[in-house]
């Protein structure tokens, strides 16, 4: 479904990402890790067209979108969630929730002045497709809760809950789990294996290891902006070039 040909990203001089390669299969969960500053989610900026990448090429479903805008490659049926969280406060849960689906309202100005019938129609289905999501990650109760009042675990699921609410084709989800606790990151993780099983592509930036091990079908591994390793979980665990860029650094800080 996704396929990344010698990407590259350079900030002025210093290169973030160099020649990068490999592909995200249809159905299943990929996991791209590596240590801090590895370039994991300047590479998620790149697909999502919040960065332009300097060099390579991007496919998703074999079309370029490496020269698109982020709006465009939403629209195609990429969907994301952000390393550091990017709720509207002021909002409630539910509006939260539905501006996830801000692509497929498709009204023009003029309708939603004049609030045609179809217009009407819309929005109901719209906000009934929002509480539905909100259902599956159990904050249905919270939907008149201001984002701004929730605690950073139920921040977390509104999150989860706008990417997915679209059904996208391609998910991106970077570290959906940092800062939550261990009962918590137990909750996400069963909902990343319903995702999985209803047929969902999800590629995972994580730093969770155990979650990673437990859920991947496929492991990516960058290291300095270079792709060092990519197998199954088992492969990339006993892979020396992971353990010692990576999990072996995680050892010795530890």
């Amino acid at each position: 479904m996704l396929l990344l040909e010698s990407v590259c990203k350079n900030f002025g001089g210093l290169p973030a990402l160099s020649e990068v390669s490999f592909h995200v299969p249809k159905g299943q969960l990929t996991a791209l890790i590596g240590p801090n500053g590895a370039g994991k989610s300047t590479l998620i900026n790149c697909i999502t067209g919040v960065l332009p990448a300097t060099s390579g090429s991007i496919l998703f479903n074999s079309q370029e979108i490496s020269g698109l805008q982020a709006h465009e490659i939403s629209r195609l049926g990429i969907s994301r969630t952000f390393q550091n969280l990017r709720l509207f406060d002021r909002l409630n849960v539910l509006d939260n929730v539905m501006t996830g689906l801000t692509c497929k309202a498709g009204s023009s100005m003029v309708m939603a002045m004049l609030r045609l019938p179809y217009l009407r129609h819309r929005e109901r289905q719209l906000r009934l497709q929002s509480l539905e999501a909100l259902d599956r990650f159990g904050l249905e109760s919270k939907k008149s809760w201001p984002a701004e009042i929730l605690a950073y675990g139920d921040k977390k699921r509104v999150e989860l809950a706008r990417a997915t609410v679209g059904k996208p084709n391609l998910l991106l989800l970077d570290e959906p789990v940092a800062g939550l606790n261990s009962e918590e990151t137990g909750a996400v993780g069963e909902q990343l294996k319903l995702l999985r099983r209803a047929g969902h592509t999800i590629l995972l930036v994580e730093h969770d290891m155990e979650l990673v091990m437990e859920i991947a079908d496929k492991v990516v591994v960058l290291d300095s902006g270079r792709c060092i390793a990519t197998g199954t979980p088992d492969d990339v665990r006993r892979n020396p070039l992971v353990l010692e860029a990576y999990l072996g650094r995680m050892e010795a800080t530890a």
